[in-house]
């Protein structure tokens, strides 16, 4: 009687939940089963004496199908935006030169009664026309508020919006105006310079 090179495989008895693999399944598994490549070689000399391991009679058999080719897809363009400037304080001497008149104040705004989307709304394109205009310096006046202890809602918001990247490529900077201006209740902006 010839021995076949092949190992004899024992047969698992089936269990209630799971079934058998029939003859045609068990002729596909080996089929499929020679074809697998190892996705690395092992360095040890153990695991290439080690025999194949029995397949899984949890998973059901099912026939192979053409490979699923992956898709392969354009990576999405990278949106760089330009970098925003960062906000620089008015000098000592521009600051001088405004609160006594020797500078020109170009344009101003002024905000009083609004709402704040009003405001927001008024103050960007107020900006952006004197940004357009090609203005060096303009004043936003606020308002001081209430005098009963609580400052404005706008005399807060309005440093806040200039701080805001969108206002950046108009704004250089802004400071509290001196106290013939509106002092606490205004703002000295620089306007940024449109480039041509």
């Amino acid at each position: 009687m010839k021995r076949s090179s092949r190992p004899p495989v024992l047969e698992p008895r089936p269990s209630p939940r799971r079934r058998a693999l029939s003859e045609e399944e068990r002729a596909l598994w080996d089929s499929v089963a020679k074809q697998v490549k190892p996705l690395r070689k092992l360095r040890t000399a153990k695991a290439h004496a080690a025999p194949p391991a029995a397949p899984s009679l949890a998973a059901p058999v099912t026939r192979p199908s053409s490979p699923a080719r992956p898709v392969a897809t354009a990576p999405a363009p990278r949106v760089t935006k330009p970098p925003v400037p960062p906000l620089a304080p008015l000098g000592k001497r521009e600051r001088a030169k405004l609160s006594r008149g020797r500078s020109e104040i170009e344009a101003r705004l002024d905000l009083h009664g609004m709402t704040q989307t009003r405001a927001h709304r008024a103050l960007t394109g107020f900006l952006h026309r004197a940004h357009h205009d090609g203005l060096t310096f303009v004043l936003v006046i606020t308002g001081k508020g209430r005098t009963g202890g609580e400052s404005g809602v706008l005399r807060r918001q309005v440093p806040e919006w200039l701080s805001l990247p969108e206002f950046r490529a108009f704004v250089v900077g802004f400071e509290t105006a001196h106290i013939g201006h509106g002092g606490e209740g205004a703002l000295y902006v620089r306007i940024r310079r449109a480039r041509s």
